[in-house]
């Protein structure tokens, strides 16, 4: 794999080389970075341009699971859901979710004994504990129908999924790792002891690495990965599973989220989103074609909307839509039986003295740093590593109390008065201890430079392109800040044309260079 136009990144062979750079395997490569080893990561688009940003933004134990028995699983989630809050307070926040009960005496029995089985499972858990709820005389009761009179509460997270993937991947890059979005991994051969694998930048410029074991964490495109790029013989059984969402104008003003369980059974959540809205989701149908074209279609739009109308007594339209997104999740399906699960399978593939491929199925944002720890176990015969070390580890920025976020954004307010309280709230919330850093050295809003819309600067924008490997408006509006529900078009063309005239003047003095590694 050699030749005029390919050549090895610093001649370097890394330990372990990864496909993928979603929130598995970002957090793998955070977690064997942390080990010790070399890591090389590779991601075609933007970090968590998949199904890692098109989450119902939950971190929860999976309370439908329970339905399935599979306790175990759910004890895990509820574990990696208390874990995942203390490392990253400003990203994950506890939220309490509202049941309504319609039906009789056996399955207002049967909702009770589940919710009770979902707070025992979370042992010792900081949240609160599931509890029963009059919603004649609740704030939660006006909002829905008038048969809906009883109900149960209990206490899940909510999350910034995509931002929890770049957290993984400024983690892994301050312990050692390079992170490469918008790096496609044409081919990947064995050769000997190591794996050689050739790839391609946006800008067309090819190169190659080498590495000791390679990790297949494409998510949706795992199967593509195996078929074109990796020489590997196992085709794992795979489901993939389309998830789609809606966001509307708020439709209450309580701080609570409600669980709907629909007629088919499902459950349908609707959960208050960034202060001036809802969200609602998710569906849940198999998939086939590319999962890059995904998107919501009219009739998962309107099956979401009639979840919402059959509970609430405004109903709501598809005229109320402001943003609707779709995912593909991966499962294993063994024998192409369907139903998967919502626990990971890791397949390892190593014949003899060749380099190991691993390839992740599955998973989820609340257990993925509980899945990068068992990849590195199944790494362990391979690779001379360090021990674990994530389960009690602050993800960037997230060094404080989980119950300190608002005194956090008084004290960002408090160094720079000038900031408003609503803009010193979302920085502290996007960016936990390191927000300091995008105003850091300003003494009035002017010194932040450009506004672009909103409360977004061109301070805050050029963090974003130094730190976080940000490149195009869609990275920034729909990945790093979601500001995109508040900036209209015309402020959003702005911004791209900013950015494209920014990317010229850093290719003409050597491109942007990440500000000071390590700022937790």
């Amino acid at each position: 794999m050699s030749g005029p136009g390919v050549r090895a990144v610093w001649g370097k062979v890394y330990d372990l080389a990864v496909i993928g750079g979603g929130i598995n395997g970002c957090g793998i490569a955070r977690d064997a970075a942390g080990r010790g080893l070399s890591v090389f990561l590779a991601e075609a688009g933007d970090l968590g341009n998949g199904s890692s940003s098109a989450s119902t933004k939950m971190v929860h134990g999976g309370l439908g699971l329970l339905d399935r028995f599979a306790f175990r699983d759910v004890r895990t989630a509820l574990r990696e859901r208390d874990l995942l809050l203390a490392a990253a307070p400003h990203a994950v926040r506890p939220l309490r979710f509202v049941m309504p009960h319609r039906g009789g005496r056996l399955q207002r029995a049967a909702t009770q004994a589940r919710l009770a089985i979902y707070g025992r499972l979370g042992g010792r858990s900081s949240l609160g504990r599931p509890a029963p709820v009059a919603l004649g005389g609740d704030r939660a009761g006006p909002t829905l129908q008038a048969d809906c009179v009883v109900g149960y509460e209990y206490s899940d997270c909510i999350a910034d999924d995509s931002r929890l993937v770049i957290l993984n991947a400024i983690d892994a890059r301050v312990h050692g790792a390079d992170i490469r979005p918008r790096v496609r991994c044409v081919v990947a051969e064995r050769e000997g002891r190591l794996w050689r694998l050739a790839m391609e930048g946006d800008n067309g410029e090819p190169y190659a690495i080498a590495a000791r074991t390679l990790v297949n964490a494409a998510g949706p495109w795992i199967p593509d990965v195996l078929d074109h790029v990796v020489d590997a013989h196992a085709r794992p059984d795979l489901r993939l599973v389309k998830g789609s969402h809606i966001v509307v104008p708020k439709l209450y003003e309580h701080d609570r989220a409600y669980a709907l369980r629909n007629a088919d059974g499902r459950i349908v959540f609707v959960i208050p989103y960034l202060q001036d809205f809802t969200l609602v989701g998710t569906t849940e149908e198999d998939f086939h074609g590319d999962p890059a074209e995904v998107q919501a279609d009219t009739a998962e739009i309107a099956y979401l909307i009639a979840a919402v109308s059959e509970y609430f007594r405004r109903p709501i339209d598809e005229g109320d839509v402001v943003w609707a997104w779709a995912g593909v999740g991966v499962q294993a399906d063994p024998a192409g039986r369907g139903g998967g699960a919502r626990s990971h399978v890791i397949e390892v593939e190593a014949n003899g003295s060749q380099p190991p491929l691993v390839t992740v199925i599955g998973g989820a944002i609340t257990t993925h740093r509980r899945l990068a720890e068992d990849v590195l176990e199944r790494l362990a015969p391979f690779l001379k590593m360090g021990d674990k070390w994530t389960a009690g580890a602050a993800l960037p920025g997230g060094l404080f109390p989980v119950d300190g976020l608002a005194d956090l954004s008084r004290a960002l307010r408090a160094g720079y008065p000038f900031l408003a309280q609503s803009h010193a709230a979302r920085l502290a919330a996007a960016y936990g201890t390191r927000a300091q850093t995008i105003v850091s050295g300003a003494r009035r809003m002017e010194d932040l430079g450009r506004l672009f819309g909103a409360d977004l600067t061109e301070a805050e924008v050029r963090y974003l392109m130094a730190e976080e490997w940000a490149e195009t408006a869609d990275d920034i509006l729909w990945r790093r800040s979601k500001l995109g529900l508040r900036l209209n078009a015309e402020e959003a063309a702005d911004l791209a044309a900013w950015l494209g005239e920014a990317a010229i003047a850093g290719n003409r003095t050597g491109g942007a260079r990440p500000l000071r590694a390590g700022a937790a």
